[in-house]
C-alpha cells in the first residue's frame, strides 16, 4: 500500500460538519474568532520575507501560496484578496464543495483540489507559503504529513505550522474546556495523544530542510471575547519556518 496521511475517521468528522463552514455562530465559531489573529500573523510575516509593501491593496501578488487541510477556505480566500494565487486542498472532497461554491459567489479564482500533501508533494508542486494550520492534531503518519509540506514550500519560501500542545493545560482548555464545558467544538474534535509539542514540530521541520525562525503563542482573552498573540505556548502556538534558497 502507498503510505497516506489520511485518516478516514477524522475526514469523516469535518464531512459531517463541512455544511458549518462560514457561519460564524456554527461549529466552526471558535475557528472564526481565531481567524483574524492568524491572518494578522501570516500577512505581516509573509510581507516581511517577501519585501512586500504593507500599503499595497494587494502585497502578496504573485505569491504562490498553498493551504493545506483548507477545510472550507476560511484561510484561502483573505490569501486570495491579499492577490495570491491560492491553492486550497483537503482530503474531503465535501470540504472542497463547499469552498468552490463559496469561493465563486464570492467571485474568487482559487484552485480547490480534494487531495492530500503527500500527493501534491509527488506531484513534483512547489509554493512561496505554505499555511499548514490546524491539520497536523488530525492526520496519520504525522513523519510523512510534515515531510509533504516541507517538500512543498520552495526554495526561498514560507511555512507557517499552528496547533495544539500536549500539556495538561492543553488537555483541560483545548479539550475539557472548549468541548465538554463551554461547547465550543463538537465532542471529540480533538485527541489529546494527538497534539504535538513545539520541540516535536521543530525538530519534523529541521528535518526536513526548514530553518525555524519564530515562534509564539496564542491564547483568548474571555473579557475581549478575543484571540491574541502571546509568548505562552502552553496551548495554542504558531511557528514559522522558511526553506534556505538553492
Amino acid at each position: 500500500m502507498t503510505a497516506t496521511t489520511i485518516d478516514d475517521a477524522e475526514i469523516a468528522k469535518f464531512t459531517a460538519m463541512a455544511e458549518e463552514w462560514w457561519n460564524p455562530q456554527g461549529k466552526f465559531k471558535p475557528l472564526h474568532k481565531f481567524n483574524p489573529v492568524r491572518l494578522a500573523y501570516i500577512r505581516e510575516r509573509a510581507i516581511a520575507h517577501f519585501n512586500r509593501e504593507p500599503a499595497q491593496r494587494h502585497p502578496l501578488e504573485g505569491l504562490r501560496v498553498l493551504d493545506i487541510g483548507c477545510g472550507g477556505g476560511l484561510l484561502s480566500e483573505p490569501m486570495a484578496r491579499l492577490g495570491a494565487r491560492v491553492t486550497g486542498a483537503d482530503a474531503a472532497e465535501r470540504n472542497i464543495r463547499i469552498a468552490q461554491l463559496h469561493a465563486d459567489q464570492s467571485g474568487l479564482e482559487i484552485d480547490y483540489r480534494a487531495t492530500t500533501a503527500e500527493a501534491l508533494a509527488a506531484a513534483g508542486e512547489q509554493f512561496d507559503l505554505v499555511l499548514n494550520m490546524e491539520v497536523v492534531e488530525h492526520v496519520e503518519n504525522v513523519p510523512l504529513y510534515m515531510k509533504s509540506c516541507a517538500d512543498l514550500v520552495a526554495p526561498g519560501g514560507l511555512m507557517v505550522v499552528a496547533t495544539i500542545n500536549r500539556t495538561a493545560r492543553a488537555f483541560a482548555l483545548a479539550i475539557v474546556g472548549a468541548e465538554y464545558v463551554l461547547g465550543w467544538l463538537p465532542k471529540g474534535t480533538h485527541q489529546y495523544s494527538r497534539f504535538l509539542t513545539p520541540e516535536e514540530i521543530a525538530a519534523l521541520l529541521e528535518r526536513n530542510r526548514m530553518r525555524v525562525v519564530d515562534r509564539l503563542g496564542v491564547t483568548y482573552n474571555p473579557l475581549q471575547d478575543a484571540w491574541n498573540r502571546s509568548r505562552d505556548m502552553a496551548v495554542n502556538y504558531m511557528m514559522l519556518a522558511e526553506k534556505p534558497a538553492a
